[in-house]
């Protein structure tokens, strides 16, 4: 059986999009007959975390955990960062023997894999799903073309010529790779999936739950909700999607918000939203448990993607655009490229001009304005997830790089997935 090392920034049980992803991915394999284990760095876990197992078990997965604290100036820290992350890999590769090292992004992850790749003759594939100097531009904590930045950028492209294999999640990374002069043929598209046995079957909605959450019209009937569930970033554009309610409101006076979720600019909406003309009209959740927010999708009829144009937003694809479709949602979402990879305007989503509240207002109000077509493009948008976006089918693309760097170590894996 083929073992396959996953090595991670962070894994379960913390709960983020880079998790979920890590968790289907995982899941999938082993369906397929891979034995799949991981590793995290340094950044799982506050420094000196008492207590916690150097090992752990999560969903059935398992997760190493690296030891250690990486303290000094910029630079030198992530240097030994590096280093201590490496150990850990290079001690866990000498007691689980595994054919091929699998490191996602960032390229910290990729860097240690890389040193252990080398000096064990491992093949290595490494994985972005993002660039994250753009990612720390897009959260406020970067600025593009710093030197931070530009060092950042130059690490990614050292672990990218380094390894055996090149995977991204969506075209717009491919492409810009390509144009740094990856060729082409070292890199495959690894799109961002559903766990459609997890997250596929919607649950009927609860009459009592949008009574409290305040989602009920004049006439004591749910109303039309618009929804939000995910991390309130600043790249995220919640603050025009807030801005647009006013103008959504006052040709369709029942419209409601819902925003699930929490993050670094949820005091600031929530401040904005108090504000609002629209304020009665908006209503915050908070942070739920994972299992509990098919609950949240099934009280909306419109999950709106209000994320604002950069680098970030047109390189990268979403996974929460998906997961709508798959529960079913009519999906609304600003015209930058990820968004654009996953849907086509007026058959499976609605564009609209990003960084614009009244192109999203009127976008809005057109979809509830006429819901002839609901239906159907619902359909179509479900359809357009099972057959592109179905975890299931799309491991089975892991098999073919990992036997472009491994071909004795997948062939023995074959007859299981079969």
């Amino acid at each position: 059986m083929t073992k396959v090392l996953h090595v991670l920034d962070h894994s379960l049980p913390l709960h983020s999009g880079y998790t979920f992803r890590t968790r289907a991915i995982l899941k999938a394999q082993q369906a397929l007959g891979i034995e799949v284990r991981g590793i995290t760095g340094l950044r799982h876990m506050a420094p000196g975390a008492d207590g916690a197992p150097d090992c752990e078990e999560a969903d059935g997965l398992l997760f190493n955990r690296t030891r250690g604290q990486a303290d000094g100036p910029a630079v030198w820290r992530e240097w030994r960062e590096i280093a201590l992350f490496a150990e850990a890999i290079d001690a866990l590769c000498e007691e689980w023997q595994p054919d091929i090292l699998h490191a996602h992004s960032p390229a910290l992850c990729g860097m240690a894999a890389l040193k252990v790749a080398r000096k064990r003759g491992i093949p290595l594939v490494y994985e972005i799903r993002a660039f994250w100097e753009d990612a720390a531009v897009g959260n406020g904590v970067g600025r593009e073309n710093s030197l931070k930045y530009r060092l950042t950028r130059s690490l990614e492209n050292h672990v990218v010529a380094g390894a055996d294999a090149v995977v991204t999640i969506c075209s717009g990374l491919r492409n810009d790779l390509i144009a740094r002069g990856t060729s082409p043929s070292r890199i495959t598209i690894m799109p961002n999936g559903v766990d459609l046995e997890m997250f596929g079957q919607p649950v009927p909605p609860d009459d009592a739950l949008a009574a409290e959450l305040g989602l009920l019209g004049a006439d004591g009937a749910r109303a039309p909700v618009l929804g939000f569930i995910g991390s309130f970033y600043d790249y995220e554009g919640l603050d025009d999607l807030i801005a647009a309610m006013p103008m959504l409101t006052a040709v369709q006076p029942d419209a409601r918000l819902l925003l699930v979720g929490g993050g670094p600019c949820a005091e600031a909406l929530r401040a904005q939203a108090a504000a609002s003309p629209a304020a009665g009209a908006i209503h915050f959740v908070g942070r739920v448990p994972h299992h509990e927010v098919e609950r949240y999708y099934a009280l909306t009829d419109i999950m709106v993607y209000p994320r604002k144009k950069s680098r970030l937003t047109d390189l990268v694809t979403p996974l929460k655009p998906l997961e709508a479709m798959a529960q079913g949602k009519l999906v609304a979402a600003s015209d930058v490229g990820g968004h654009r990879e996953l849907m086509s305007d007026g058959e499976t989503g609605t564009l609209f001009t990003p960084d614009n509240p009244a192109a999203c207002a009127r976008s809005l109000a057109s979809l509830l304005a006429d819901r002839s077509g609901w239906d159907e493009r619902r359909a179509r948008a479900r359809a357009h997830v099972l057959a592109n976006h179905d975890w299931a089918r799309n491991a089975q693309r892991y098999q073919l790089v990992y036997q472009t760097v491994s071909p004795h170590a997948v062939a023995s894996a074959l007859p299981a997935a079969a």
